[in-house]
This record gives structure tokens, C-alpha cells and sequence, in this order.
């Protein structure tokens, strides 16, 4: 069986096109945080059901820390870790309250894929505008069988 998530963060109200390329076909789709405007959400939902976390540049309705079963994978969804070998004590907390498969996060605009401890851990860096030279890319987790992987994808093209 197979099963593809797209993973997103860090729009900061931009829905760049190749998005909706690059996440055709997926079944999920799991937004990190700094999401930017209901336009954003909008758009994910009409390519693939959505979960997603508030970020710190978000109106503050939605939840820090989502809990979701994703195709079978136990997802814990933050925006702020902020650094997976010390996770913030919130995150701790909440995956000693009950384990998770992946810790799915933002916020650094750097792409991150390590399992530390027993969880992994992945940051899709930002879809949003380019800061610096960091990258502009998401993530696909794909299960085949029972083995998950997951691979980043650039947007545009690395600045130098």
C-alpha cells in the first residue's frame, strides 16, 4: 500500500503554483505553521485533506502542539521546536504523554530529516517568500509497504 503527505510550512500567505504540481496525487497534506491567511488553507484543501498547526506569525485560534494518525503514522505537528537534539519542554512533554512516529515542524526556514532518539523529525523549510539564501522547498512522506521516507523538494532554484 502507498500513501503520500505533503508537507508545508512557512507560506506566510504565499501559495506559490508548483505547490499544487508538486503535491498532485498526495492523500494528506500536514501544514507546519506561519500558514498566513485562510487563502492558504484554502488552496492545500482543494489538492488533499489538511492538518495543520498555528505558527507565531498566525492569529492565535489554533492549537501549539496537533496530534494527528496520518496514513497510519502518528504525527505530533508544532511550529516552534526549535532544535530537534533539545526540543522544546512542551514537546517533551507531549511525546512522553504519548509517543509519535514523526515530529513535523517549522518555523527555522531550514530543511531538517533525522530520527534522534528514537523519533524523527522533519522540517520541510519554508514555501514561503525566500529569506537569505535559505531554501524555498516542502517534503513528501511516502509509505510503501511499512517503511516511510521522506525527501525534500526546492521550489525554485538555491540562491549563491
Amino acid at each position: 500500500m502507498r500513501f503520500r503527505i505533503g508537507v508545508i510550512s512557512d507560506t506566510h500567505g504565499l501559495v506559490r503554483p508548483e505547490v499544487a504540481s508538486v503535491f498532485k496525487g498526495v492523500d494528506a497534506i500536514v501544514h507546519a505553521g506561519d500558514i498566513g491567511g485562510k487563502h492558504v488553507l484554502d488552496a492545500l484543501r482543494a489538492i488533499a485533506p489538511l492538518t495543520f498547526v498555528q505558527g507565531n506569525n498566525d492569529d492565535a485560534t489554533g492549537e501549539e502542539i496537533v496530534r494527528a494518525d496520518v496514513g497510519g503514522l502518528r504525527v505530533l505537528l508544532t511550529h516552534i521546536l526549535p532544535n530537534p537534539e533539545k526540543p522544546a519542554p512542551r514537546v517533551v512533554a507531549s511525546l512522553k504523554k504519548a509517543p509519535a512516529d514523526i515530529v513535523i515542524f517549522g518555523h527555522s526556514h531550514m530543511q531538517f530529516n533525522a530520527s534522534l532518539n528514537g523519533v524523527w523529525y522533519f522540517n520541510p523549510a519554508s514555501a514561503g517568500p525566500r529569506r537569505f539564501h535559505l531554501p524555498v522547498s516542502v517534503g513528501i512522506l511516502e509509505k510503501r509497504g511499512r517503511a516511510w521516507s521522506a525527501r525534500h523538494i526546492a521550489l525554485i532554484e538555491p540562491s549563491r
